[in-house]
């Protein structure tokens, strides 16, 4: 490679949220004004909800609905609850920090807007998203611990279902170690620097928070560990290697997603999509280390020294590779310096792309009556050209499936080599473009194709398929196809 096809690691600003239909926040009512207007089931559970963030919660109805009567009566602390029975007027909404309308009469919805405007008050009117400053969603409550769930009013029963499934992940206990969190954050922020020693703290908490309730003298307990690691003799910097598949982020390992979302710093792939690394902790670092075949590409040993440095200073660092780190990936090098210096180092694997390919067919790779073996193999050398080294003999046993990497540009030469060893020209060949992102395409070839076509110019990722279980009339392949774009 030359000076001039080199390029350094590039810290990154890519979007790290996607549009929102609204912003979620997370407002502090005790002790202040609150008003609902309105006499049904719906009014009574926005009147109680309120109260028990700690609002002072004015209720008007003129004939209140019998479960707004009793929400009224058995009151819920920490806030206050007190029915007028009358309709409202513009005097009762001045001061209120939040009026909420239950009515379908337009008349009444716009004068309540108004009013509530004029107030300075956020306005809700019950089931009227377009006349709504803000919306109440389903919530899962394990206070302090709070987590609010937003459809856009398009779909409530759809925001109770995903409620529901939180709900059935979340241990109860967690309501426990949230308000031990905030009793201890103080003496922890005392004792430990912001940065990672500190975050390293408070992950270490987050993992007993999901397990059984603290116990007595657990708070102590937590603050000795802070303390403790505030005399440390060395920064607890790592380095993760973590697969990002080929694409798509539901194919992601839950191991994954939790190390991206602890990442001080993300030293990412070119061929990485934009969706994985969304997933990333918003506070983290973005810097792209891509190396592609015939373009301008960051040295490995530049990587290398970047990936040491900022472990060295404390930093939690992902390695994000496409694919699997350890199929094709240059991880065992970053691996050996990592252990070299010193250096904590993890990896996480991933889905290769061949495996994606095979995922998108519906193609078994050892299906038992088309193959016998499977193998990987690189479409070029350190050289960029292609790997005369290779054992050609016996990638060219049509019983074996072979899945070529990085191949667009030697497809042609791949081909060559197969056929001049006896694999027919007939044997079925699939082009994965884009494997497992969106816009993803699939074209289906045979081996002799590739002899004229000599390279696949793309800037999309290209995985090659190669073998007998790619033949679109197979038992393994058939049933799939209707839903694959050919």
């Amino acid at each position: 490679m030359t000076e001039r096809d080199a390029r350094a690691p590039l810290r990154t600003f890519p979007a790290r949220m996607q549009p929102l239909a609204r912003l979620p926040l997370f407002v502090d009512l005790t002790g202040r004004r609150v008003v609902v207007a309105g006499a049904s089931e719906a009014a009574a559970w926005k009147a109680e909800l309120f109260s028990a963030a700690g609002g002072d919660v004015h209720v008007f109805a003129e004939t209140p609905d019998v479960e707004l009567v009793a929400v009224i009566e058995r009151g819920t602390p920490p806030g206050n609850l007190t029915l007028h029975r009358r309709t409202w007027t513009e005097a009762d909404l001045v001061g209120a920090a939040l009026a909420v309308l239950d009515s379908d009469a337009p008349e009444e919805i716009a004068a309540f807007q108004a009013a509530g405007h004029a107030a300075r008050a956020l306005v809700n009117v019950i089931d009227k998203p377009d006349a709504c400053d803000v919306l109440f969603g389903s919530i899962v409550n394990r206070s302090p611990v709070v987590i609010g769930i937003s459809t856009d009013g398009a779909a409530p029963v759809l925001g109770q279902a995903i409620r529901r499934r939180i709900e059935a992940l979340l241990p109860p206990a967690l309501s426990a170690w949230g308000a031990l969190a905030g009793r201890i954050r103080d003496a922890v922020t005392s004792a430990l620097a912001p940065g990672a020693p500190r975050r390293g703290f408070w992950e270490r908490f987050a993992e007993r928070a999901f397990g059984a309730a603290p116990e007595e003298g657990e708070a102590a307990r937590l603050v000795a560990e802070a303390e403790g690691a505030a005399h440390a003799d060395e920064p607890p910097g790592r380095v993760i290697l973590v697969g990002a598949g080929p694409g798509e982020p539901e194919l992601l390992t839950l191991k994954a997603v939790r190390a991206l979302q602890s990442a001080d710093v993300v030293l990412y792939d070119d061929l990485v999509s934009a969706d994985v690394l969304e997933l990333a902790r918003r506070e983290a670092r973005r810097v792209v280390v891509g190396k592609r075949g015939g373009k301008a590409s960051c040295k490995q040993e530049d990587i290398n020294d970047l990936m040491v440095e900022l472990a060295r200073a404390g930093e939690r660092v992902v390695r994000l590779k496409a694919g699997d780190p350890m199929v094709f990936g240059r991880a065992g090098e970053e691996i050996d310096r990592l252990r070299a210096e010193g250096v904590p180092v993890d990896v996480v694997p991933g889905i290769s792309a061949g495996i994606a390919l095979a995922a998108a067919l519906g193609a078994t790779l050892t299906h038992r009556d088309a193959a016998h073996s499977l193998r990987f193999v690189t479409g070029h050398a350190k050289s960029g050209e292609l790997d005369e080294g290779l054992d050609w003999r016996g990638l060219a046993d049509p019983d074996t499936t072979l899945i070529v990497y990085m191949g667009g540009r030697t497809a042609g030469r791949v081909a060559e080599r197969l056929v001049a060893e006896g694999l027919p020209g007939e044997t079925p060949v699939v082009f994965g473009f884009g494997v497992g992102q969106r816009g993803q395409k699939l074209e289906r070839h045979r081996l002799a194709d590739l002899l004229t076509l000599g390279s696949v110019p793309t800037d999309q990722p290209l995985v090659i398929g190669i073998g007998k279980v790619f033949e679109a009339g197979t038992p393994a392949t058939v049933s799939a196809l209707t839903a694959v774009a050919l």
